[in-house]
């Protein structure tokens, strides 16, 4: 790497992801770094690929420029030869590795040249080796219905769903019980933490603060996941109702971050991760994905006259049409002016 950065500074042309792979295999043959042999020459190529990559990311101007990491404080992953991996009775065959055995709730396919792998790569995330790959399958052409969806996202629901004559309401995940006990244990275990820091003398790390840290990280770690699982099976189940299109909010989360009140509740709802997951999966089944823009007033609007009610604030939960009368909850009111976007305009 500062070699790189010495040929930049010369304006020098840079090596390429090629040429440092040339540079890796003339390291081998010395006897000071011969433990390089011992790891797969693809899995070398791939890091060097990856690193080139980030370098011409950073000569765009597109990234900050790659930096060195210690080993205590890297994320332990490397990737893994795709044309020599595959799974056999339940391990999974990874070149200069050999036979793991895994953990999964999918059936995956069993034997050598079954399937197509893409880009496997292994990491290590809280004591736990995790294997994520991408695989061919069949593309399923779905029939789509006439309805259109609308999608209002929220604090006290985590989405308040319209889609035709139906109505859907999920409910936020961080209010149940389980999440709420988890919660409590994180608290405790970093308060734990923190009086370790505070009657420690020393500024190295002990053994129990190591410790103390680690379940941190485990307790935080299943709180994630939890509402990482929370979000996919919504998304999924939102769009089997195989609508033609799905219409949300452009929400301005940064900003909406800056509420010092709503913060930690905008954090945990992973709004940003439920727009991802159902851009995705509607491009997956041919769904028409609309975002409308930031300053759309989907809450403002009556879902039945049209009329725009400007002085709206956040604490009316309920809204009230001064011209047609109309009551309905706010946001069941926001979804169905999404679901109807541009339709009666």
């Amino acid at each position: 790497m500062s070699d790189q950065y010495e040929l930049f500074k010369n304006n020098e042309k840079y090596l390429s992801g090629y040429s440092l792979r040339k540079v890796f295999i003339n390291l081998k043959q010395q006897e000071e770094y011969s433990w390089l042999k011992e790891i797969s020459a693809h899995t070398i190529s791939n890091v060097c690929l990856d690193l080139d990559n980030a370098f011409k990311r950073f000569f765009k101007k597109q990234n900050n420029k790659p930096k060195f990491k210690k080993k205590n404080k890297c994320k332990n992953s490397f990737p893994v030869r795709q044309d020599n991996f595959y799974f056999n009775n339940n391990c999974a065959i990874v070149e200069k590795i050999g036979k793991i055995k895994y953990q999964t709730n999918y059936n995956l396919p069993q034997g050598r040249n079954v399937c197509k792998f893409s880009n496997p790569r292994i990491k290590f995330v809280n004591d736990k080796w995790i294997l994520s790959f991408g695989m061919e399958c069949n593309s399923q052409t779905q029939i789509l219905t006439d309805n259109s969806m609308g999608i209002d996202l929220g604090i006290k629901e985590l989405a308040i769903v319209n889609c035709g004559n139906e109505f859907f309401a999920f409910k936020n995940i961080n209010k149940s019980k389980k999440n709420k006990k988890i919660e409590k244990q994180l608290k405790h275990a970093q308060r734990k933490v923190s009086k370790k820091y505070y009657t420690n003398s020393n500024y190295k790390k002990s053994n129990n603060i190591l410790k103390a840290e680690k379940r941190v990280k485990q307790i935080y770690n299943k709180l994630s996941n939890i509402r990482r699982n929370y979000i996919h099976q919504i998304t999924r189940q939102l769009v089997n109702k195989l609508p033609y299109r799905i219409v949300m909010e452009d929400l301005n989360i940064s900003g909406m971050m800056k509420n010092k009140h709503l913060s930690k509740a905008i954090r945990e709802q992973c709004f940003s991760m439920f727009i991802r997951q159902i851009e995705y999966k509607c491009e997956e089944y041919g769904i028409e994905f609309i975002q409308v823009d930031r300053f759309y007033p989907s809450s403002k609007i009556c879902s039945d006259c049209g009329h725009i009610k400007k002085d709206l604030k956040l604490s009316d939960r309920i809204y009230r049409c001064e011209h047609c009368g109309l009551e309905i909850d706010r946001d069941k009111n926001a979804s169905i002016n999404l679901m109807n976007y541009k339709l009666v305009n």
